[in-house]
């Protein structure tokens, strides 16, 4: 109001008024002292859930971008726009159609997270998402919610799909790649959940309890690199509490780690909710409180009046806030096309999902013969699952199934057994559209169909038309909730079983082959039932192009590359993680409305629900397996090819400064041209702490190598690295010592190793902090 009676009487006395500043990106510090609180604080609140529609929360909107998850706010006078937020992690959401036009806005449905950590190739993954990035952009968005990058503590987190691994350097260095490649194309992501947002159930409020050389090796590790390497734009604080502090309130972790340690210039914003904690999250460092709500607005403004938030601090976050603006297409008034090449971009994400299957079994089923005739079953066959739910489903324009690829292969797929399935699927799609309740389709995605009872006798009856039997396995998982340790998810139904059991018995009695696909989100329990097929292809949720990708892989004219970024266990319970989650949980999810978190009802704290202790401390996949010794139906880093590679002459050498280079020979000593993972593990010293067996500390793939070539592959590794955490010291060590290099195939098969030697100790210091209020009872592994 002063400033408007300035102007108004300047104005009558005829004086001149001095204009208005425009934002641009060297005049911060003047518009800074040009905006008033109120429009400070207005920059680190979100415009309102009202802005987020993808066809779930508003059936109208007038959004800058219809189904974008969010925006900020503007200041008009000083030429500071609106910039749009928008999901996932598997390709950009957005609303499908919108009103006033019969244009459509799909977008590519990329290969999911776990995919790509599956193809161990940055340098692929950075091209894929340069892709991605382009759709952001050609779509009028700035910043795309993504990656996410939380670990996988155990196979039935349910947004595990949208994370990359169980380790944390595989982890950090995929979503490095994926940040780079998003970026390139000048627009920004939000590098989320951060952190220890390990499990869907009550992910609002569960306190992670872990020990600080946990959280430091492991659940931020791949935040750290990705930090360091790849500077993202905007990083996403998560829901949960992390030793009795909530995330997005934490100055441990937000300023102390993120800021102070790790050296990250850009800005924090919150993931969706609206919790009462507002003034603290913008203490901590949270720039930017998404979507965004009145409340939060008077909240901060109530606490820098009494004086609870300084000036210092609201310019320090508004500060951030305005170099992230500045950097976006927005900002700099780019002409979006609402046409990106959705041709091309399928092109790109069907070359990424080719290297990210995996080839589980193959006892000489495979590559099949061309022209065959296939017996194809299961729902997942017709109804290919191409991503998880949630957040992370994207709207694309078509999904390319199992039954599609292998026609466009030359395969021959039965239409008796392809148009029984196709009736039984549009029964049950119908049924199940019937029965919805709510208005989250769109943003939940479908539901996987429920597997059919297919008798023997029919079976029985399609063999003689048949050269080939595939069966293809779905399952599904997303945003809101855990998956169960039950059949249908962890194990087969009893009906899928029996098909299994059924379909193998009926064509190796004829002198076929049986073949199974894995069309699935995260890990199953494959030890009982592994050696019943001839093979077995774990194809994931690859993206929409993903029919297409299983069939040219079971043709053979795509030599399979992948490798497992997890461990899959014999039993569930092997999993140290499995006494502390809540696999039997069947509670409320995430999205009820009524939970304690939105009601504020006090209750009874649940183990693995309001807490969650995480015993197994480093003890997580591989670590705890490899030193343990105990038996896997695969290990970490496991794949197999249609060809075979000989690893040779080993070679590490160490600089003065501690840093590691090393080398190993790869040759293709099979029939067909293949490419090969090799993963560089190395056993350290303990220098005064238990360390695993073996830890991966670098890895590459090599290039196409045709039968008989070879491939010299290079490491670097620096001494930080190496490191372990000390918790009594507060420090990253690097032990002096005698050292292993572990070349291997997967974890479980090193092909060659080389010592070295570490001269001295080192060490980095680091900030106590995020102290659990008691210690961790630990689990011991010998």
């Amino acid at each position: 109001m002063r400033k408007l009676l300035l102007i108004s009487a300047a104005l009558l006395s005829g004086l001149s008024v001095p204009a208005q500043p425009r934002l641009d990106k060297n005049n911060i510090d003047e518009i800074l002292n040009a905006l008033t609180t109120e429009e400070k604080v207005t920059l680190l609140v979100g415009s309102g859930w009202g802005s987020m529609t993808a066809g779930s929360l508003t059936a109208a909107n007038e959004s800058l971008v219809p189904g974008a998850a969010g925006t900020t706010r503007a200041v008009p006078r000083l030429g500071i726009p609106q910039t749009v937020l928008a999901d996932g992690p598997a390709g950009l959401r957005i609303n499908p159609t919108r009103h006033g036009t019969d244009a459509t806005f799909f977008c590519t449905g990329f290969p999911v997270g776990t995919v790509l950590a599956s193809t161990w190739n940055t340098a692929l993954v950075q091209e894929m998402t340069s892709a991605m990035g382009n759709e952001v952009l050609e779509y009028g968005c700035d910043v795309l919610l993504a990656p996410g990058q939380n670990l996988h503590r155990n196979p039935l987190c349910g947004r595990n799909f949208e994370y990359f691994s169980e380790d944390p350097l595989l982890s950090g260095k995929m979503a490095a790649a994926y940040i780079k490649g998003v970026q390139s194309q000048g627009v920004g992501v939000s590098a989320k959940h951060f952190a220890v947002n390990s499990q869907e159930t009550n992910r609002m409020v569960d306190d992670a309890r872990l020990s600080p050389r946990a959280l430091r090796e492991l659940y931020l590790k791949g935040f750290e690199i990705a930090v360091k390497e790849a500077d993202p734009w905007t990083v996403m604080s998560s829901y949960n509490r992390i030793n009795g502090q909530f995330s997005q309130q934490s100055h441990d972790l937000l300023t102390t780690i993120l800021r102070d340690e790790w050296g990250y210039r850009g800005i924090v914003m919150t993931d969706w909710g609206f919790k009462e904690g507002t003034v603290a999250a913008v203490k901590a460092g949270n720039d930017l409180m998404e979507p965004g709500m009145e409340q939060e607005i008077e909240r901060i403004l109530a606490a820098v009046k009494d004086g609870t938030i300084s000036r210092e601090e609201l310019d320090t976050n508004v500060r951030r806030m305005l170099e992230f603006i500045v950097r976006t297409p927005r900002f700099a008034g780019y002409r979006y096309s609402n046409k990106p090449d959705l041709k091309a971009h399928a092109a790109v994400a069907r070359n990424a999902a080719e290297e990210g299957l995996v080839l589980l079994e193959n006892n000489g089923a495979l590559p099949l013969d061309g022209g065959l005739n296939v017996a194809l079953y299961g729902v997942g066959a017709y109804d290919f699952v191409a991503g998880g739910t949630g957040s992370g489903n994207v709207n694309k324009a078509y999904v390319k199934g199992v039954a599609e690829g292998l026609e466009e292969a030359g395969y021959h797929v039965n239409q008796d057994i392809a148009s029984w399935y196709t009736k039984y699927i549009d029964l049950k799609k119908t049924e199940l559209k019937n029965n919805a309740a709510g208005g989250l389709g769109i943003l939940l995605g479908d539901p996987v169909i429920p597997e059919m009872n297919v008798s023997r006798s029919f079976i029985k009856k399609m063999e003689p038309r048949t050269d080939v039997a595939v069966l293809v396995i779905a399952r599904n998982a997303g945003e809101g909730a855990d998956r169960k340790a039950v059949d249908g998810d962890w194990t087969l139904t009893g009906d899928e079983r029996e098909m299994l059991q059924t379909i193998a018995d009926v064509y190796h009695a004829a002198g076929k082959k049986m073949i199974v696909v894995l069309n699935i989100g995260g890990v199953i329990e494959t030890a009982s039932w592994k050696q019943i097929p001839d093979a077995v292809l774990l194809a994931w949720t690859p993206g929409q192009e993903g029919g297409a990708v299983v069939a040219d892989i079971l043709a053979g004219k795509v030599n399979p590359s992948g490798k497992l970024p997890m461990t899959f266990p014999v039993n569930y319970l092997d999993i140290p993680s499995s006494a502390n989650f809540p696999y039997e949980y069947n509670g409320s999810s995430s999205f009820d409305p009524f939970t304690s978190f939105l009601t504020g009802a006090k209750k009874t704290p649940v183990r693995n629900v309001d807490y969650t202790e995480y015993k197994e401390g480093i003890w997580v996949g591989y670590r705890y397996f490899q030193t343990a010794g105990k038996a896997v139906s695969y290990p970490f880093g496991y794949g197999l090819s249609y060809t075979s590679f000989k690893y040779s002459k080993p070679v590490v050498k160490v600089g003065k400064d501690g840093s590691v280079s090393a080398s190993i020979t790869v040759t293709n000593v099979g029939a067909v041209a293949g490419k090969e993972v090799v993963q560089l593990y190395v056993t350290a010293p303990d220098g005064g702490l238990v360390k695993p067996a073996l830890e991966l500390k670098a890895f590459a793939k090599t290039a196409q190598l045709a039968p008989g070539t070879s491939e010299v592959v290079t490491f670097s590794i620096d001494p930080y690295t190496l490191a372990s955490f000390n918790e009594d010291s507060s420090a990253w060590e690097t032990a002096a010592g005698n050292y292993l290099a572990c070349f291997g195939a997967s974890a479980a098969d090193i092909r060659a190793t080389a010592a070295f030697k570490e001269a001295k100790p080192l060490s980095w210091p680091a900030h106590r902090a995020l102290i659990p209020e008691n210690p961790i009872e630990e689990i011991k592994v010998k």
